[in-house]
């Protein structure tokens, strides 16, 4: 599909309502009964998804296979993003049974693999590094089968809050940079393009052996230089995982949708990152941070293995 009728396709005729979905993004709602027992699961401990807060997509696909990213630190956000569904306000008390619950809830799913993210802490000293930290030594001592992917905000100005969080041991760090460096003071204010590539190449320098990954948003005005230029930026913080996702807008007051990214268009992206050496590459429309992580966990592993052979 053309770039010119895509942009017809994505007007919005009141000029308020967000724009309808190609073919491509529609998603069938599952009523699996593993989908019920998951948020039974959630909500007997307590525990938060950034599935539900933020309105994915591939909630019913995730939770029928009782793959949930669990979100630490509250589910009130002390920044307020252009594109995310997630309230902003003033988070309450950190809970100090998290960890514990986290740990019990994923012994009990058996997960191969776990996703743990967070709001934006930025009322913390350490900006919730330390309680990462916790969560994933309670995972390493309750769960010990199951590999552990941290997907952390950027820790902004606390000193010392990442070298915490890689010295807990996750097998993956994960910051997302979101968009190009253009659009950062429209869709993530608040963050910085330089620091957050630092971040992710700081974590390779502490641990070496720690695989790394970042993922953006399509479909907020950026053009396709700057995408690949961005690839770039990354592949010199030695990244090893690229995602690359259709943004959708989750409410009329959120970022609106420049264009829908045509599947084509997502094969193309995927190419010109696996020719600049990323290890793993997952580019598609309903591609999100933590989707089928567990499988590409896998094939991260073995993606290295050959490059170490070779």
């Amino acid at each position: 599909m053309s770039d010119e009728l895509l942009q017809i396709q994505n007007a919005s005729p009141d000029g308020g309502r967000p724009p309808r979905k190609p073919p491509w993004l529609r998603v069938r709602l599952s009523h699996a009964p593993e989908v019920h027992e998951t948020r039974q699961l959630m909500r007997r401990l307590e525990l938060n998804t950034v599935c539900e807060e933020a309105a994915c997509p591939n909630l019913g696909e995730c939770w029928a296979r009782k793959h949930a990213t669990v979100m630490i630190l509250g589910s009130i956000c002390t920044r307020a993003c252009a594109f995310c569904n997630v309230t902003t306000g003033t988070p309450g008390a950190v809970d100090p049974d998290e960890p514990a619950n986290l740990a019990e809830a994923i012994r009990e799913l058996a997960l191969e693999h776990v996703v743990v993210t967070s709001v934006d802490r930025d009322d913390l000293p350490d900006g919730g590094a330390g309680h990462f930290a916790r969560c994933t030594r309670a995972l390493r001592e309750r769960a010990p089968r199951t590999s552990v992917e941290l997907l952390t905000p950027d820790f902004r100005r606390k000193s010392g809050a990442l070298e915490t969080v890689v010295e807990a041991g996750p097998d993956v760090f994960n910051h997302n940079l979101e968009t190009v460096p253009r659009l950062y003071r429209r869709i993530r204010p608040g963050a910085s393009y330089p620091h957050s590539l630092s971040l992710l190449a700081r974590a390779k320098e502490l641990d070496p052996a720690l695989f790394t990954k970042s993922g953006i948003m399509v479909g907020l005005g950026e053009e396709r230089d700057e995408v690949l230029s961005l690839m770039d930026d990354l592949r010199e913080a030695d990244v090893d995982f690229l995602t690359v996702g259709q943004y959708l807008q989750p409410t009329r007051r959120h970022a609106e949708v420049a264009r829908f990214v045509a599947p084509d268009e997502f094969d193309d992206l995927a190419a010109e990152a696996r020719q600049r050496g990323f290890l793993l590459v997952s580019a598609t429309p309903l591609t999100r941070s933590s989707y089928h992580a567990a499988d590409d966990f896998r094939r991260l592993q073995a993606a290295r293995e050959r490059a170490t052979a070779s």
